[in-house]
């Protein structure tokens, strides 16, 4: 649980949006910054898991959101 409190404080220092979360058995902590967004989970063991979404830059049109659908089918 340290671990968790000292990295919230860490984002709201450097005043870095995030979300809480449960999943699984972890507190996962949500990150928003532009171009990237991070899932960082932390479990009751001490374990702490990282994952890194980075954008490639490529602005797409509307016509995008169909192939979310499609993707989830």
């Amino acid at each position: 649980m340290k671990k968790l409190i000292t990295f919230l404080e860490r984002l709201e220092e450097k005043k870095i949006y995030y979300k809480l979360n449960k999943v699984r058995d972890a507190i996962m902590v949500e990150i928003a910054i532009p171009g990237e967004r991070w899932e960082v989970e932390f479990f009751a063991d001490g374990n702490v898991e990282v994952e890194k979404f980075i954008s490639n830059a490529e602005i797409l049109g509307e016509e995008e959101l169909e192939q979310l659908f499609l993707d989830c089918d």
